[in-house]
């Protein structure tokens, strides 16, 4: 009989991720991929051509988890459940990713002002051979943003790390008029999703 799973391994190095995770009661460890810009990374995150915003987020959560599990084997540490996530915006079919300066991070923002867009956030679980992963979409409504209000939030420096180039669960909250689906999932982790897949590998949640 094989032992309970008391932990798991995340993959990400999201203080949101760890944010929720920890408020669901989920007992990790981190396991770090590089990801760096301008260095090696472990998972090559550009988009194939052609490539589905959907299929792209499942993809690189899975590619993570996959990397991440790897690591665990090669570093002989005692195994436990890899979860890794990855999360995109999209606006009319196009993936829209972190910014690369602040002038860019107010160009994306004043193509969301006024419109929807989507968020996908894929999570992904490995051990050992297996691997099951899932995503949730969000459609998130923008109110119409003032060029005063972008500045101001781009001045934040907020938008920096983001898909995005805003965070949900700071200052651009603001910003959202309407918002259907999972509010975490637009955070960078679903939690009803996330524990449905733990639930799956036998870590034991509400």
């Amino acid at each position: 009989m094989s032992s309970p799973v008391r932990h798991i391994y995340l993959a990400s190095r999201s203080p949101r991720r760890r944010e929720i995770l920890t408020q669901i009661g989920v007992h990790f460890e981190m396991l770090l991929l590089r990801d760096a810009v301008g260095r090696d990374t472990d998972v090559d995150e550009t988009p194939h051509p052609g490539e589905d915003p959907a299929d792209y987020v499942l993809r690189l959560a899975e590619e993570k988890a996959e990397t991440g599990w790897a690591r665990l084997v090669q570093r002989k540490i005692v195994p436990a459940p890899v979860l890794a996530a990855d999360t995109t915006v999209t606006l009319d079919g196009e993936i829209i990713g972190k910014p690369v300066d602040r002038a860019d991070a107010a160009a994306i923002l004043r193509r969301l002002s006024g419109r929807e867009h989507i968020v996908h956030t894929a999570v992904a679980v490995q051990m050992d051979r297996r691997r099951e992963s899932i995503l949730s979409s969000t459609r998130v409504l923008f109110g119409e943003l003032s060029a005063d209000a972008i500045a101001h939030y781009v001045a934040t420096g907020e938008p920096m790390d983001k898909a995005g180039a805003y965070g949900i669960q700071g200052r651009a909250s603001m910003f959202v008029r309407h918002l259907d689906g999972s509010y975490t999932g637009v955070m960078g982790l679903p939690t009803y999703e996330t524990a449905w897949l733990l639930n799956r590998f036998g870590l034991p949640l509400p």
